[in-house]
This record gives structure tokens, sequence and C-alpha cells, in this order.
């Protein structure tokens, strides 16, 4: 049923403006934009205004793993010295050995809650723990689509291929759970769950990173993925370890070995880019990619800083990622990712535009730009998008002094969740 919205505020893209109402036809996307004082298509429809509240684009997380949402709590102690992301994934595998279908539902389910509570509508889900042990079941693949159907969220499922547990190396124990056994048995599947996926899931092609298979097989999932016309994401050069090993096997970095062996980044998204170097970058970008930050989970695993300050807002094409869940919240990830800048130039408005706005840049990461890594056409409140919104609390007591010129401002740099008012995906709340 059409339906007719209209906020005190709505974000157009570059600023919030008052009057704009949003025509919903009954496909769930935006059928047309117009302000308050022009001619009404749908003169018989009653407005819904939404007072005290401005709309945005919901918020898209383009990399999260939800299963480990149930490692919140855990390995934040250290009795045996300073720990680090393999420490960290130790404790990872322990949570994999103990993994069966009722509890990844379970997990998923929350991690999918707690991202519409936070203003979440669409999440990329980088779905690599198949199997409920040794052998290829793909049992765990479904449980997240029921999860993320449950929670009313957006989802594309972007399903992963592991092969090896090192560059040369055989698969460890805990991830033989993750093994995609050949790119013909991983085809197969992915056409398996084309055929489950419900009416807001679609699916992404992904190699885990080069760690996880050889660049033969990258390249042939990679050519596969463009030509069905899907997403392809990728862990790329999140630890020092990774660029050391791609170096001795390979003789460049895990980026240009990535990028030779695909012959560049279309349609590609890489993930975390924490020490990619600057020549890489550039050329990762030239060459059409989109890179994936996700500075919560960055900052909690001790990763590092990826140098971005150089390249700018203007010319990098980010998104942004809960990854393991330890916190979920856009509006910290928006933040940190300005502040991790800050913090490794010691300087402020590194990822500003060439206005030097900050906001439009990190509002653009957080919607748009996963958007457009997931292939799908949200991320912007535009006709023909999915009318997927986060509506903000004006009131909010964090928001207080808020003016319509500061608002993009004072909502990422000073307000918490308490400023989320409720989302819609597909025009439903």
């Amino acid at each position: 049923m059409t339906r007719i919205l209209e906020a005190d505020l709505t974000w157009t893209g570059e600023r919030f403006e008052a009057g704009i109402r949003i025509t919903i036809g009954d496909d769930g996307r935006i059928a047309s934009i117009a302000t308050q004082d022009a001619d009404a298509t749908h003169a018989e429809i009653p407005v819904e205004r939404l007072r005290g509240r401005a709309l945005l684009p919901g918020f898209v997380n383009g990399h999260s793993h939800a299963f480990q949402r149930g490692l919140r709590g855990l390995g934040e102690r250290f009795p045996a010295g300073a720990g680090n992301f393999w420490t960290w994934r130790e404790a990872m595998y322990d949570l994999v050995e103990r993994m069966d279908e009722e509890r990844i539902h379970t997990l998923s389910l929350q991690a999918f809650r707690e991202m519409r509570a936070a203003g979440v509508t669409t999440v990329g889900e980088f779905h690599y723990l198949h199997h409920r042990g040794p052998g290829a079941d793909f049992a765990f693949d479904e449980a997240i689509l029921a999860a993320a159907e449950a929670a009313g969220i957006r989802l594309v499922l972007l399903e992963t291929y592991y092969q090896t547990g090192g560059i040369g190396l055989p698969l460890g124990p805990a991830q033989r759970r993750f093994e995609g056994v050949s790119p013909g048995v991983y085809w197969r599947q992915v056409d398996a769950l084309e055929a489950k996926l419900g009416p807001r899931q679609s699916l992404g092609g992904v190699v885990h990173s080069v760690r996880a298979a050889g660049l033969d097989e990258l390249a042939e999932i990679y050519v596969e993925t463009r030509r069905r016309g899907l997403p392809f994401h990728i862990h790329v050069e999140e630890q020092v370890k990774e660029v050391e090993d791609c170096r001795a096997a390979y003789g460049k970095t895990p980026m240009a070995a990535v990028l030779d062996a695909c012959g560049g980044a279309e349609g590609m998204t890489a993930i975390h880019c924490t020490h990619t170097e600057p020549d890489d970058l550039d050329r990762f970008f030239a060459t059409g990619g989109t890179a994936c930050l996700c500075p919560t989970t960055e900052g909690n695993l001790g990763d590092g800083h990826p140098g971005l300050a150089r390249v700018g807002g203007d010319r990098a094409r980010l998104c942004l990622g809960s990854d393991s869940n330890a916190r979920i919240s856009f509006l910290e990830e928006m933040r940190w990712l300005e502040y991790g800048q800050r913090l490794a130039t010691e300087t402020r408005g590194a990822l500003r535009d060439r206005s030097g706005r900050l906001a439009p840049v990190l509002l653009r990461a957080a919607t748009l730009g996963g958007a457009n890594a997931l292939g799908i056409p949200a991320g912007e409140i535009a006709p023909g998008r999915h009318a997927d919104f986060v509506a903000i609390d004006l009131n909010a007591p964090s928001l207080a002094g808020w003016q319509p010129e500061t608002l993009p401002e004072s909502l990422i740099f000073g307000a918490g969740e308490e400023a989320i008012a409720g989302t819609w995906v597909g025009g439903r709340g």
C-alpha cells in the first residue's frame, strides 16, 4: 500500500532539509520525493508526519561475522601477557568448535536485532562458518538466512570460500568447518542457496583471504562472481604477518597479489586494508575497489589504522562494518573512522571533503558506500531505492543544542544509540 512520510528533517545527501515528502510504493521502494508545497501525486493519501524526527537512509553494515557475537566479553583478560589478533583467533576457534545450528541461529538473531536497534537496515554477512563438523554439509548457511528473516533485516549473504589454513598450509581442525571443498562445490552451494532466499535477501561471492585460498582459485571465483553480477569481498592485509607471509610466498603484498590475480578491483570490496601500502591503495581505488573499514573491531584486536588520510574523503570509496560485533554501533563506527585517522596522523579532519566537511563523507560510508559494496539499491533517499530508513530522535539529550546545519556533526560526534528512534526496511517499521 502506498504511503507518504514526512519527518521534520530529511537527509538529502549533503544536508538535512525540512518539508520533504517521501512516497513509498507497494513494492517497498521510494516512488518519489517531493517538497511540501509541490503538487501531490497521491493527494488522496494522508501524509504520515514524523514529528520530532529526522530521517536518514538506513545504515548499511558492509561486513559482519554474526556468530562472533558469542565472543562478547570474552578474551578481554591477559594473564599470559599482551595478546594480539592471533591469540584472539584461538578464542574464536574455541567458539567455532562449540557451534551447532541452534546456537548459530540464536547468536545471529541477537546480532541482527542489535543492528536494527543501532539503525542498520542491511547487513553483508561474511559467512564462512558453514559446517557442523568435518565434512561439507553447509548446514549453517540456512540458519543465517532464517535469523535475518526473523530480525527483519535486509541481508546480503556473502558466501565465503575457504580452502587453506595459511598460504600453502592445510586446514586446521576448527577450520575444517569453513571448508569450501572446491570452486565447483562452492558454486553448487551458491546455486542451492539462491532458491532459498527470502524477499529481502541476496548473495555475494567471497574468498576469505590470500591465506585461505590459492591465487588461481581466488581469480577463478572472482571472475565467476563478476560474470554473475554479484559483489565480491575479501579480507586484505589486516595483519602484518599476512603481509610477510604473502611476500615470502609470492614476492608481493597481499593487495598486489589480489589485484594482479584478478586484473583489477572492479566490483571488489577489500576488508580492513590496515597495512596496505599507499601505492597499492591508490591502484585499488583507481581500478574500482571499495575499502570496508571496521574501526571498533580493528581497535579491539589492536590491528592498527589504515593509511586513508593521504587519500582523503573525496577519492576513497569507503564503507563500514561491525565485523566481530564486539560492539554494534554505527554512530561509533563513523566517529572512529575519522578519530582513528586523527590518532595516526595527529591532525583533525583527516577525511574531510573538498568543502572541509566530514559528516557527508562519514554518512556516505555508513549508507551509500555499503549499499554499493553489497550491490543493492539502497543507501540514499532517492526514487527507485529501497525505502530503508533510520529515524533520529531530535529530542534525545545527547543532541541538545543542535541546529539544522550542525545536526549531522552533532549526531556523528556526540550521540549514542538513544538517538536512534527506529528503522524501516522496505517501508515497514
